[in-house]
């Protein structure tokens, strides 16, 4: 999860959001030479007190300055248009959970399990045990396994809400009357936290997301819990 004066993404716990850093570096990389080109072409003319006419009427500059910007564009759009196709629905999910949002809570259905549903609330400030984080901790997290293609099917239930957790690269609008859809494999265990993205009234910021990673045994093993709870 982030943590203070964190001034990149955090880490990557899915193979999307790690195709996303990656693209992210690429495209800072292509604005940062061209921001240098700029800089460099600015401090030139600033600072000489050299001219050339011939530069008034120079085709091939005008060429270069039509075609650099469309090859750069180019560069960058066809990473982006893989990931985009990468980011597309899962044909072959091994398993499919639901999550509605509600005024002020999520609620999420195994559609996979017989009785697999609960609501999950944010855990308020005065009820917190030592080590867990404010705003963020819900009483009932998401549980998936670990390596297996997860789809998530999100909608809302009263007004547009927004379920985002950047560790797995997800952000889906949820929107009532409407099934939206996100896909992610987390690649290790572990707690990975959200929140709703979406101003949606007044308790808009105690709606976190949770998704806790869990083996394949201990998802059984906690599925199997929660069933006969």
């Amino acid at each position: 999860m982030a943590h203070p004066l964190q001034l990149g993404f955090q880490d990557a716990a899915s193979p999307i959001m790690e195709e996303l850093l990656h693209f992210h570096d690429h495209a800072l990389m292509a604005v940062f030479l061209i921001s240098a080109l700029v800089l460099y072409i600015i401090t030139t003319l600033m600072s000489t007190k050299l001219s050339n006419t011939n530069t008034i009427d120079a085709q091939e500059i005008e060429m270069v300055w039509t075609i650099m910007p469309a090859i750069i564009l180019i560069v960058i759009a066809l990473p982006s248009l893989r990931i985009l196709y990468l980011m597309d629905e899962m044909s072959n999910p091994d398993i499919t959970v639901k999550a509605i949002g509600h005024q002020w809570y999520w609620s999420y259905e195994y559609s996979d399990f017989a009785d697999l549903n609960f609501d999950s609330y944010m855990i308020p400030t005065k009820d917190l045990s030592p080590g867990q984080f404010r705003l963020l901790e819900v009483d009932n997290r998401m549980v998936t396994p670990v390596g297996m293609a997860t789809r998530t099917l999100i909608t809302a239930d009263d007004v547009l809400h927004s379920w985002a957790v950047p560790s797995l690269g997800v952000k889906t609008d949820a929107i009532p009357g409407r099934l939206s859809e996100a896909s992610f494999l987390i690649s290790r265990p572990g707690v990975y936290y959200g929140q709703c993205s979406e101003i949606c009234g007044a308790n808009h910021s105690f709606m976190p997301i949770v998704v806790e990673s869990l083996p394949i045994k201990e998802f059984l093993d906690w599925s199997s819990a929660s069933e006969t709870a």
